[in-house]
């Protein structure tokens, strides 16, 4: 009974993701076939579809740090084959994985120095701009850069939503962040970034 349960939550999951019968296998159905019989072959599939993701995100909370970003993506795809039954198909694979991959991070980071995520209430209130979009900052601004000036919580907000694709409900389950938390991060975010653009374009 329950791994019939199991097989309705999953198909469930998979009419979420969108994934035609005939097309390649769902997250979904490559979880279930891990979950069943230890199937090897179904995660590495999952580790190719997520890992360059994954990958991406990383190396923006690392500040650019492709070696330290590359070895906490392999820490996160090893936490994740040895939890995959706790995943409950609640939410999207991705972002059950991001989250494994954000508390890799922030234990790595607090090796280091301690990682806030929270928001700091001395930060000056934001320009009534701040809250516009930017659509196309990613063309016009080094982010590579342009991150290193973000706090670890703005960093990991942006990160989540702009370079994992999360939405913001997402990001703040995959962050354990309070969704007010995160669209704080986001909006302060975009003020720092939309600053150095200004900057940028004065300088001659």
């Amino acid at each position: 009974m329950e791994d019939r349960n199991l097989q309705g939550v999953a198909r469930a999951q998979a009419s979420r993701e969108g994934t035609p019968e005939a097309a390649a296998p769902s997250d979904a159905d490559l979880i279930l076939a891990v979950i069943r019989r230890d199937d090897r072959r179904a995660f590495g599939v999952l580790v190719e579809r997520h890992q360059g993701p994954v990958r991406s995100v990383l190396r923006r909370l690392a500040k650019g740090d492709a070696a330290l970003a590359d070895d906490l993506a392999q820490e996160t795809f090893v936490l994740a084959w040895r939890n995959l039954r706790a995943f409950r198909f609640e939410a999207r694979f991705s972002t059950w994985l991001y989250r494994i991959a954000f508390n890799a991070w922030r234990s790595e980071a607090r090796k280091k120095r301690e990682v806030a995520l929270e928001i700091d209430d001395d930060m000056p209130p934001l320009a009534p701009d701040a809250f516009e979009e930017m659509p196309d900052v990613a063309a016009r601004v080094d982010l590579e850069r342009a991150m290193a000036v973000l706090s670890d919580g703005e960093r990991a907000c942006l990160s989540a939503c702009y370079y994992a694709d999360l939405s913001h409900e997402e990001a703040a389950a995959a962050l354990g962040l309070p969704l007010g938390t995160v669209k704080t991060h986001i909006m302060r975010a975009k003020a720092k970034l939309r600053a150095r653009l200004a900057a940028k374009e004065k300088l001659p």
